[in-house]
């Protein structure tokens, strides 16, 4: 699998005629999650949405599809000091969500896939619960998924920082890993400071052929289950929904 991102997949980057005919094609959008944060020394805060969205663009490359920008949505799995986040922190992002994703439905999508890097329950719960008025009518589907979900083995997995996520990295985007960061001493077991990395060292086990192997895996399984919601529809609600990506049609998301 080549490293490279092609940009005829990525919606930012595509014409209106584009990214109407992938629509025609294969009516999927899948949606990239994540945040900014610490990911050791050695990897850029961005990690989390940047490796979801590169494994979703490997899945658009075989399967079809689109695949809309990273989401950086900050999780409310933390506390600020001893104050814990308000109740309704969760409420607004869920609903800012449904709106994101009824957006998408509007451009004539029928399947929608939230997939997070940032691998905790909240994040995949708030898509799920996002997407549940959204596909409530039955015109559409969709469902969320850590990049890992389908394919977790041997070879696909994630961690903080270490083996998996330092190897996803090395193979998409080498020039933003400096493993020098982590020095040659111990790291500090089990996320604990000051290196704050889950998961087997990555100097001993992280390899760009370990990256590629996982990708290869996560973005295949990702394209599968695309291809199997689709087919879970009605057949006159299989095709793409709309007369065309031209006003007065569509306009945004």
């Amino acid at each position: 699998m080549d490293s490279r991102l092609s940009s005829a997949v990525q919606m930012q980057y595509m014409r209106p005629r584009q990214l109407e005919e992938a629509l025609r094609r294969f009516p999927v959008v899948y949606v990239p999650f994540g945040l900014i944060e610490w990911h050791g020394r050695h990897l850029p805060l961005g990690n989390d949405a940047m490796k979801a969205h590169a494994i979703l663009v490997k899945s658009a490359e075989q399967f079809g599809g689109v695949v809309y920008p990273p989401v950086y949505f900050p999780s409310a799995m933390y506390v600020r000091g001893n104050e814990a986040l308000h109740p309704d922190e969760d409420e607004w992002k869920i609903a800012m969500l449904t709106a994101l994703f009824n957006r998408i439905k509007a451009m004539g999508t029928r399947v929608i896939i939230g997939v997070s890097g940032h691998n905790i329950p909240q994040q995949i719960a708030w898509i799920n619960r996002a997407l549940d008025p959204v596909v409530a009518d039955g015109t559409v589907t969709g469902m969320g998924l850590w990049e890992m979900t389908l394919s977790q083995c041997e070879e696909s997995s994630s961690d903080h920082a270490a083996k998996w996520e330092t190897s996803n990295m090395m193979f998409f985007y080498p020039d933003l890993v400096d493993m020098s960061e982590l020095g040659t001493g111990p790291l500090a077991p089990n996320m604990q400071p000051p290196d704050g990395i889950g998961g087997l060292d990555p100097r001993e086990h992280a390899s760009v052929d370990v990256g590629r192997r996982n990708v290869e895996l996560a973005a295949a399984a990702i394209g599968q289950k695309a291809r199997q919601l689709l087919q879970s529809l009605p057949e006159n609600l299989r095709g793409f929904g709309l007369p065309a990506i031209c006003p007065p049609d569509w306009w945004m998301i």
